[in-house]
């Protein structure tokens, strides 16, 4: 157990789910999802933030990242994603009377999937991935792989690094987001390369949501210039 100036960090495993509780007690927390390449403690910064206007936050490594980067017989699918944070939900509406969710990338994806029927407070979104069929489509698209090919192979290696998987695809292209009532606020940088505009503004449109767009921004808010922006968006939304 650690103290900070926004309270207790506390290093928790959620049924064998690496995880950290940052904050003083509350009965309002947020979920922190990371994207690809994250993990729990770059959630540090949100909660520092979210403290400040009384909130908890409950952060969670997702498979093969952080402390579980080497669980290679766990792929961070979209099975085993909606599966850990199930267990997460399940595990915080014990808790807590209040619950949002804070998710960056493909952790809003993962949130967006699994958390269709929960009661959500509020819910912020940097750099979602709103639509991974169409993801998808257009990394077969880059590498001329046909819908054929890839049922025929299953599976794929991309030039991207990423692995085409035809069950992947099939599942996303079955089950696309069809419910989101939760308020919830969207930072979209203009130039994301993984989630064109359209997209941004159409899922918007259609849930309800929030979006901002920020200029000269891509999919990862890195830069100071755009850590700035990050800043002054979660001031806004929380």
């Amino acid at each position: 157990m650690k103290y900070t100036e926004s309270g207790v960090i506390q290093h928790i495993p959620v049924q064998g789910i690496p995880a950290v509780l940052y904050g003083k007690k509350s009965q309002k927390l947020y979920l922190s999802v990371h994207g690809k390449f994250g993990c729990k403690e770059d959630a540090a910064g949100f909660a520092e933030k979210a403290a400040a206007k009384g909130y908890q936050t409950l952060a969670f490594d997702l498979p093969e990242h952080g402390e579980r980067k080497d669980e290679h017989d766990t792929p961070c699918d979209i099975w085993n994603g909606m599966h850990d944070l199930r267990i997460i939900m399940d595990y915080a509406e014990k808790r807590w009377t209040e619950i949002s969710v804070y998710a960056v990338s493909l952790g809003a994806f993962f949130s967006l999937m699994t958390y269709q029927q929960d009661t959500l407070h509020s819910c912020l979104f940097l750099s979602p991935v709103l639509d991974m069929e169409k993801l998808i489509r257009n990394m077969m698209a880059h590498d001329a792989v046909t819908e054929s090919e890839l049922q025929e192979k299953t599976q794929i290696p991309s030039s991207s690094g990423e692995r085409l998987d035809w069950n992947y695809y099939e599942f996303v292209r079955n089950n696309p987001v069809k419910k989101w009532t939760a308020p919830a606020h969207i930072l979209y940088g203009e130039h994301d390369a993984l989630t064109d505009r359209t997209t941004a503004e159409s899922f918007s449109e259609k849930f309800g949501c929030s979006l901002t767009v920020a200029e000269n921004c891509e999919h990862w808010f890195h830069t100071p210039e755009q850590l700035k922006i990050l800043n002054g968006w979660l001031d806004n939304v929380l």
